[in-house]
C-alpha cells in the first residue's frame, strides 16, 4: 500500500537536498528556492510538473515502477534511497540484475558535466540510456529505440541506416565486435538472459550475423579511434574514452578529437 506523506516528504527532502549543480543546470543570480525547483526534477525525470507536484502534495495516482525508477535516476538517489522510494510507493524494490535501465548516481553526475562534449551512457547489449546533446547531434537520438531495437547490434544486423554514420571500411570489423560481444554476454548472463533473446532473434533473421557468429571469436575489442560520417559534416576521426560501472555492466563513452584537427574543428560545429 502505498505511503502518500512517506512518499511526499522523501521526495521533498531529496529534491532540497540536491543542487543544480549536482545534475548539470545552472545555479542563476536570482535562484531562492532550497535545492531544486519542482518543474526541475520533474524534467530530468521525464514527467509533468503538474504530475510531480501532486506526488510532492500526497494527491494523484500510485506511482507505476517505470515512473519509480524515473524518479530515482531523476533524483540520484542511491540503491537503498531507491528502495525506499519503491516501498514508500507501494512496490518491491527492483531485483538487482544485470544491463537494466537505471544508471547509478555517481555515473550520472560525471555524465552531468559532460554536457559540451559527445557522450552516451550505453548497456551491456548496446541500449543507450543517455546521450549528451552533442552526442545526439553526433550519432542521432539512440534513446527512443523500443524491444530488441534498443540494441546497437541489434540494429547492425537489421536496419540498414543503422550504418550511414559508420566508416564504411570499418563495416566488417565492427558486425565481428558486435557478434563477439554478444557471445561474451550470452556466456556470462546464460539462457534465458534478454541477451539470449537477442541471439536467438538475430539467428533467426539474419544471415550476416549468423556467418559472422560461426566465426566463434571472443575478446574482440572496440577500436580507440572511431570514425563516424556525419550527414552534414562528413567525416570524423574520435577518439573514445570509456568508463565501466561493473555493478550496473554499464559504460560511459566520451567521444573527443585530436586537438588541431580537421575533426575538432568539425567537432566544434555540431549543433549543440
Amino acid at each position: 500500500m502505498i505511503d502518500r506523506s512517506g512518499l511526499a516528504e522523501f521526495l521533498r527532502h531529496r529534491r532540497e537536498a540536491l543542487q543544480p549543480e549536482d545534475v548539470g543546470l545552472p545555479r542563476g543570480s536570482r535562484r531562492r528556492a532550497r535545492g531544486l525547483r519542482r518543474e526541475e526534477v520533474a524534467a530530468l525525470c521525464h514527467m509533468s510538473a503538474d504530475y510531480y507536484a501532486r506526488l510532492e502534495r500526497e494527491r494523484g495516482p500510485q506511482p507505476s515502477e517505470q515512473l519509480l525508477a524515473s524518479l530515482a535516476q531523476g533524483l540520484r538517489l542511491a540503491p537503498g534511497e531507491r528502495d525506499h522510494l519503491f516501498r514508500l510507493a507501494g512496490h518491491s524494490p527492483p531485483v538487482p540484475g544485470a544491463a537494466g535501465a537505471e544508471i547509478g548516481p555517481g555515473m550520472l553526475r560525471i555524465f552531468d558535466r559532460l554536457q559540451d562534449t559527445p557522450a552516451e551512457i550505453v548497456t551491456e547489449l548496446g541500449e543507450t540510456l543517455r546521450q549528451t546533446p552533442l552526442g545526439t547531434a553526433l550519432t542521432g537520438d539512440l534513446t527512443g529505440f523500443e524491444g530488441p531495437s534498443r540494441s546497437l547490434g541489434y540494429r547492425w544486423f537489421t536496419d540498414p541506416a543503422t550504418r550511414l554514420r559508420y566508416a564504411p571500411e570499418d563495416h566488417p570489423f565492427l558486425g565481428r565486435l558486435f557478434a563477439s560481444g554478444l557471445r561474451e554476454v550470452v556466456t556470462l548472463r546464460g539462457p534465458g538472459s534478454r541477451s539470449a533473446g537477442l541471439l536467438d532473434l538475430l539467428l533467426a533473421c539474419s544471415e550476416e550475423f549468423r556467418t559472422v557468429w560461426d566465426l566463434q571469436e571472443v575478446g574482440l575489442r572496440p577500436r580507440e579511434t572511431k570514425r563516424f560520417v556525419h550527414p552534414a559534416l562528413g567525416a570524423l576521426e574520435l577518439t573514445c574514452q570509456t568508463l565501466l560501472e561493473p555493478g550496473r555492466s554499464q559504460l560511459l563513452l566520451v567521444y573527443t578529437a585530436e586537438p588541431g584537427s580537421e575533426s575538432e574543428t568539425k567537432l566544434r560545429r555540431l549543433p549543440a
